[in-house]
């Protein structure tokens, strides 16, 4: 060991700053770090709320699902060409088209459905959707979306996953997993379902897939307490209940010291943690009675045919408000929407149940000055074909479809993107299952290209790399 004194050993200027803390630039770089890499004084946990890439134009996403695929064709994409095509097969200047049920050579059947523009932008919307109508201005209508799932199974799951096949994260997943939670007492990510059927794919729709499985999709029930075992038992004391909790957290925390791959261990943990905290703070933020009787009229919960989706979107709304990140809201879970014959009255009866909430959710978004910063997208698996099934019915159809979206930053009032003349293809500004979801990702303050997550040392994407985000829908 040295006996030199180093007390009497002159530092050059040069020096100094080196061996000061790395120096000036080093302070300087600890101040760009991340917030969530430098503030190391903060216990972060998986669902801490992250920083983003650019600014972000909303906070919350509504994701209004209609399972079973819509009719782009009577409800938001006229064509008129149906009309003088009607009981003629379609022309063979598309080729050869192959739908769900096999090669369609069926006569093109028309619309029934009257068509009227709304809006200052002059948004064409049918009297399937009078209320909807209404919001004209408040919607960005995108004609011209697509996907590559023919049935309902692979076109839910690529809808949700950005893939045909089970096994990757959902988007609402991977949203969390990119920006966190505002609001650590309920969960990040919440799957309301309304009709009398199970969504296909179930849990797989909002799973977690390869990432930690503490950024799934929670589920509310369709009867009774909204979440499970909210209610904590009469007879145990709130700090009986926490000292339980606290070794069984313990037991669980040795348990996984050992198994550090498993994460639906950590997952475990984390949802007894937030089921106890949910006993405190959920009663009051899904507790409807607190709405004035305008309120639950506005949502439809007065009319029997409105009322369950009406009481999914009234929650919605009470949950984003309090910082939940994701909220998914499925209508005719069951597939209620696949209208393979008579049209009229499938859609007749789902628009109906449908329309009158949606648009009490944006207005009502609107008028708690909620819109801005809560992005709400309209739209199913796929859309309908121009050509008619068992006479009077529409098959699936993937290549081209319209979705719509609300608040969040977009531009609304107009449609973007076109189908061909009987609707049958997207034909410009064609936008991809994985371009919906980048430009979700975009309005949301994220960069889809850089929000990645490594999995057997691949870099995974929500877009798996094929995805760009529609910028020309971003309000300037």
């Amino acid at each position: 060991m040295s006996t030199e004194n180093t007390n009497d050993k002159h530092l050059s200027r040069r020096e100094m700053l080196m061996q000061a803390g790395g120096g000036f630039g080093a302070l300087a770089l600890a101040g760009m770090l991340p917030q969530r890499q430098a503030a190391s004084s903060e216990q972060l946990t998986p669902l801490s709320s992250r920083m983003v890439n650019h600014p972000a134009r909303a906070k919350s996403v509504i994701f209004l699902f209609m399972d079973g695929g819509p009719s782009h064709l009577d409800t938001f994409d006229p064509k008129s060409a149906l009309d003088e095509l009607a009981g003629k097969p379609i022309p063979e200047s598309f080729g050869r088209v192959i739908t769900a049920m096999g090669e369609f050579d069926s006569p093109i059947l028309p619309s029934a459905r009257k068509w009227k523009q709304h809006g200052e932008g002059g948004l064409w919307i049918s009297d399937w959707l009078p209320h909807t109508a209404q919001m004209a201005d408040e919607l960005a209508v995108i004609r011209s979306c697509w996907t590559n799932g023919i049935n309902h199974s692979g076109g839910i799951c690529q809808m949700n996953t950005g893939s045909q096949f089970a096994g990757r994260p959902s988007l609402g997943s991977w949203v969390t997993y990119g920006l966190g939670t505002e609001n650590e007492n309920l969960p990040a990510f919440v799957v309301m379902q309304e009709g009398s059927g199970r969504v296909i794919n179930g849990a797989r729709n909002w799973g977690a897939g390869f990432m930690p499985a503490v950024y799934q999709g929670t589920t509310m029930q369709k009867e009774g307490p909204p979440f499970a075992n909210l209610n904590p038992p009469k007879h145990v004391a709130s700090s009986q209940q926490q000292m339980q909790l606290d070794f069984l957290a313990h037991l669980n925390r040795q348990h996984a010291a050992t198994r550090k791959d498993n994460t639906d261990l950590e997952a475990r943990i984390r949802s007894f943690e937030l089921a106890y905290q949910m006993q405190s703070h959920a009663p009051e933020a899904v507790d409807l009675s607190q709405e004035s009787a305008h309120t639950q009229k506005l949502y439809g919960l007065d009319q029997k045919a409105t009322a369950s989706y009406g009481r999914n979107l009234l929650m919605a709304r009470r949950l984003v408000e309090r910082g939940v990140r994701f909220v998914q809201c499925y209508h005719g879970a069951g597939s209620k929407w696949d209208a393979h014959d008579n049209i009229e009255a499938n859609h007749s009866r789902m628009c109906g149940g449908m329309d009158l909430p949606v648009a009490g959710l944006l207005r009502d978004l609107k008028q708690r000055g909620l819109l801005d910063e809560t992005l709400v997208v309209w739209g199913g698996e796929f859309g309908r074909t121009p050509m008619s099934e068992k006479g009077d019915g529409r098959d699936h159809n993937p290549t081209g479809f319209t979705m719509w979206m609300a608040g969040g930053g977009v531009r609304s009032g107009h449609a973007y993107g076109t189908t061909d003349e009987v609707g049958l293809h997207a034909v410009e500004d064609r936008l991809h299952v994985h371009d919906i979801h980048s430009t979700i990702l975009h309005l949301m303050g994220v960069d889809h290209r850089q929000l990645v997550y490594l999995h057997k040392g691949r870099p995974e994407r929500i877009d798996q790399n094929e995805g760009r985000a529609f910028k020309e829908i971003v309000a300037s």
